[in-house]
C-alpha cells in the first residue's frame, strides 16, 4: 500500500479521532461494572508514535492540526484531554517534536486489568509499533488482518471497545469496515465500535452508513464544502452502541476542529442513523 500515516500525522483528522477515542475509553472505563477490565482493539494500529519532524514535516498538515491545537487557549474538555496528552510525550513542552498514535494514547490510559491489542499489516511499522508500546505490559502490537484478527480476539472478550481505522485506500475498507462493526456488535450487544472515516464525497459517505444498522451516531466534522472529491474534505467518527454523553464530547470536539481549523463553509454535525 502507498499509504503512510506519518505524512499525515497530527492533522486535523487524528485531532477528531484522537480526542473522541480518549473519551471513549474513559467512559467505557466507568461504565463497565465494579471496575472491570476493558480491553480495546485496534484493527489498524499503525506506529503509536510519530516524529514530526520527518514525513509530516514535508506534509505539513501537524501545522495545521496539533501545531494549531498546542498554541491554542481556552480548550474544551475533551480537546483539551488531547492536548494534555500530546504534551506529556513530548515531556511537558508545548513545542511538538512527537505524536502520539491511538496505541501510545490508549496504552498511557490503561488501568491494571485493562488491554490493548493493536494489530498492523506492514513488518516496519509493526517493529515502530513494538517500540512505542515497550514497557506497557498490558499492551501488545501484532501483525495481522485486523478486520479478521479483531473478530477474533473479540469474541474472547466481554464489552470490547473496537477501533476500525484503515486508511481507505484499498477498494474493500469501506465494506470490510462496516461488516466488522457490525459482526462485533452483532456478537456482543454490549461491545462499543468506532469507526474512523474520510468525507470526501456524500455518495462514499453514504454507502458506508448504509451498511450499518442499530444504534449508530455519526459525528462529522467538515473543513469546507464538499466540492473537490479528490481532497479530503472533512472526517467523521461512526460510532456503534456509543455511551452517554457521547453526543456532546463529539459535538465538543467536531465543533472545536470545524471553527477553528476550518475554511469558509466548515461545520460540524452529530446525529444518529
Amino acid at each position: 500500500m502507498n499509504y503512510r500515516h506519518s505524512f499525515h500525522a497530527g492533522n486535523f483528522a487524528d485531532l477528531v479521532k484522537h480526542a473522541l477515542v480518549l473519551w471513549l475509553l474513559k467512559a467505557r472505563q466507568s461504565q463497565v461494572a465494579a471496575g472491570g477490565p476493558v480491553t480495546v482493539i485496534d484493527t489498524h494500529a499503525g506506529a503509536g508514535l510519530y516524529d514530526l519532524t520527518g514525513d509530516a514535516a514535508r506534509s505539513k498538515e501537524a501545522e495545521a492540526g496539533v501545531m494549531r491545537l498546542m498554541a491554542a487557549e481556552g480548550l474544551p474538555p475533551a480537546i483539551a484531554a488531547l492536548a494534555d496528552e500530546v504534551r506529556a510525550v513530548n515531556d511537558g513542552a508545548d513545542e511538538v517534536r512527537f505524536y502520539p498514535g491511538s496505541p501510545l494514547l490508549v496504552a498511557r490510559a490503561l488501568r491494571v486489568g485493562d488491554g490493548y491489542r493493536g494489530f498492523e499489516l506492514n513488518p516496519p511499522v509493526v517493529d515502530l509499533l513494538d517500540q512505542a508500546l515497550a514497557g506497557f505490559a498490558n499492551a501488545s502490537g501484532e501483525a495481522g488482518d485486523g478486520y479478521d484478527r479483531a473478530m477474533e480476539v473479540a469474541r474472547g472478550v466481554r464489552a470490547p471497545l473496537v477501533l476500525i481505522d484503515p486508511p481507505f485506500e484499498k477498494p474493500d475498507d469501506y465494506v470490510r469496515s462496516a461488516e466488522t462493526a457490525m459482526s462485533v456488535v452483532g456478537a456482543d450487544r454490549s461491545a462499543n465500535v468506532a469507526v474512523w472515516t474520510p468525507i470526501k464525497d456524500m455518495e462514499t459517505f453514504d454507502g458506508f452508513l448504509r451498511r450499518l444498522s442499530g444504534d449508530v451516531l455519526v459525528a462529522e466534522a467538515r473543513l469546507r464544502p464538499l466540492t473537490n472529491p479528490m481532497k479530503m474534505n472533512g472526517c467523521a467518527m461512526v460510532m456503534l452502541n456509543a455511551p452517554d454523553g457521547t453526543d456532546a464530547a463529539a459535538a465538543e470536539v467536531c465543533g472545536w476542529v470545524a471553527q477553528t481549523l476550518g475554511e469558509a463553509g466548515a461545520k460540524a454535525e452529530v446525529w444518529r442513523l
